[in-house]
């Protein structure tokens, strides 16, 4: 009698402790890489030489998204996007990005992604690049300086920092506050610097690229993945130990410039120090997977990898490249295409500018080795991880972004969003609907010549599917489309939303 007491309590118990488990929300990461192209990766471009086994898990075990867009070819206004779901046009960012000094530029009452998850019952973490801006305290007689990417700004290193990403939705934060290549070279945490600066960081030219500026002396420059894969896995042992459903936003430092992969890839791609980074970043997220793993959090956790642009690598056929002299930005395409098929680089309105890499891994929920290829864009993580939480998005939060959690679960009928639209680093606009692009200005918008200037004609329209190089202009021999177009995109652009 007292052995089946005892058996029913104990089944009570593990029936209790499953249905936990079962009712426990998933947890989510958002991994974005830095500059990594749709080609460098071999899951997307067959033909690369750069080792991504990591990556290709991802795409084996989860669903490539192949018509995925970053909402600038930029990182500061793709960044605001990924974090309020909102097109950071509509901020005060109008162009260009942000620098090492700069004053936040998300608004202190605006919803985030990680606020909404707060509220949810998540526990909210940013590893990595911030570049999204910081109330850094100055020096008793001066001021932080504003918008810039070298000195020192006048920086109180000792004093707290008054607006860091934990006034902007993350209960913690571990990263550097802008670009790799932007001073201040110094690790924060939450609101704090780690130490301050002791060193003065010299120019440096590209290859390893970086301003003049104040750098502590544990900052080293080729070992920064691998610091923030360590503080990654870390994160998830104090979350595996606590039972809490966390959400991770885990933006990389590389293969943004400087590109200095860690001493164990050089020479491993025989595609100079750039393709040795891709392949140091690929074994980052390899680490990060391997920390899901070990802590047996994989099973439960919703994994999405992308870039925030397109690569920074030009193709040029007619000129030594980067393999023979890896001071030349620039590959040649019997080396290796770093945007893949598409036209331009970072910085472009062209594809090659915000056509990136797009992987989401969530066992059980995501068909294995599946692909869509409807569109999405960054602003949409916002809504999407939303939904996965069963979190309300308050009103007028959000209003660029549209849930893909539809694609996700197989069920394409359920889902729809407004048209995509794509900027460019001098503020160049176009709009993507379904097949067709347009072009609202006369050039790239960015580095690839003619730059070209915003809303000057001629515009340039093309159907994507048939035309993913972006070779045939055809605004007039489809102008009834190409006018469609344009006023679709006033119709988003003029409607400021909040």
């Amino acid at each position: 009698m007292l052995w089946g007491s005892m058996k029913r309590i104990l089944f009570l118990i593990g029936f209790l402790v499953v249905s936990s488990v079962q009712a426990a929300k998933p947890n989510i990461v958002f991994i974005l890489a830095d500059d990594m192209g749709y080609g460098d990766v071999q899951a997307l471009s067959l033909k690369s030489k750069i080792p991504t086994p990591h990556l290709n898990r991802l795409a084996k075990e989860g669903m490539t998204f192949s018509d995925a867009h970053s909402p600038s070819a930029v990182c500061t206004p793709t960044r605001y996007g990924v974090i309020t779901g909102r097109y950071c046009w509509r901020s005060r960012l109008k162009r260009g990005v942000l620098g090492g000094y700069s004053a936040p530029l998300i608004e202190k009452d605006r919803p985030t992604v990680g606020s909404v998850l707060q509220k949810a019952g998540y526990h909210t973490a940013a590893i990595g690049k911030w570049h999204l801006g910081m109330n850094m305290t100055g020096r008793e007689g001066g001021k932080p300086g504003h918008e810039r990417w070298d000195g020192d700004g006048n920086v109180d290193f000792t004093k707290p920092i008054a607006d860091s990403p934990i006034t902007r939705g993350f209960h913690e934060y571990f990263g550097v506050s802008a670009s790799l290549d932007m001073a201040p070279y110094v690790w924060i945490e939450n609101d704090r610097f780690s130490k301050s600066p002791t060193l003065q960081q010299k120019a440096v030219k590209f290859p390893g690229f970086v301003r003049n500026g104040p750098r502590s002396v544990d900052f080293e420059f080729e070992k920064g993945l691998d610091v923030l894969a360590a503080r990654a896995a870390g994160f998830f042992k104090r979350m595996a130990k606590e039972k809490k459903s966390f959400f991770l936003y885990l933006p990389l430092t590389g293969p943004h410039k400087p590109v200095v992969p860690h001493p164990r890839f050089k020479g491993k791609t025989g595609l100079g120090p750039y393709g040795d980074f891709v392949m140091n970043v690929d074994d980052t997220v390899g680490q990060v997977l391997k920390a899901l793993d070990d802590t047996g959090l994989a099973g439960n956790t919703l994994v999405m990898f992308t870039s925030d642009n397109g690569s920074f690598m030009h193709r040029k056929d007619d000129e030594p490249d980067h393999v023979t002299e890896p001071g030349k930005q620039q590959f040649n395409s019997k080396n290796h295409t770093a945007n893949g098929p598409w036209r331009g680089t970072k910085a472009d309105v062209w594809e090659g500018g915000h056509h990136v890499p797009f992987f989401v891994r969530w066992p059980g929920k995501v068909k294995a080795g599946s692909a869509c290829a409807r569109v999405i864009t960054h602003t949409d993580l916002f809504a999407t991880a939303a939904a996965v939480a069963g979190a309300k998005i308050p009103k007028g939060a959000a209003a660029d972004s549209f849930s893909f959690l539809p694609l996700l679960l197989g069920d394409e009928e359920k889902y729809s969003r407004a048209a995509v639209i794509h900027h460019s680093a001098s503020g160049m606009f176009a709009i993507r609907e379904g097949e067709w692009k347009l072009i609202l200005g006369n050039g790239s918008g960015g580095r690839q010549a003619p730059k070209g200037k915003p809303f000057q004609k001629p515009f340039f329209l093309v159907n994507i599917l048939e035309d993913g190089a972006e070779t045939k202009n055809r605004a007039e021999s489809d102008a009834k489309i190409a006018a469609r177009l344009e006023a679709a995109f006033h119709k988003i652009h003029t409607n400021e939303r909040r």
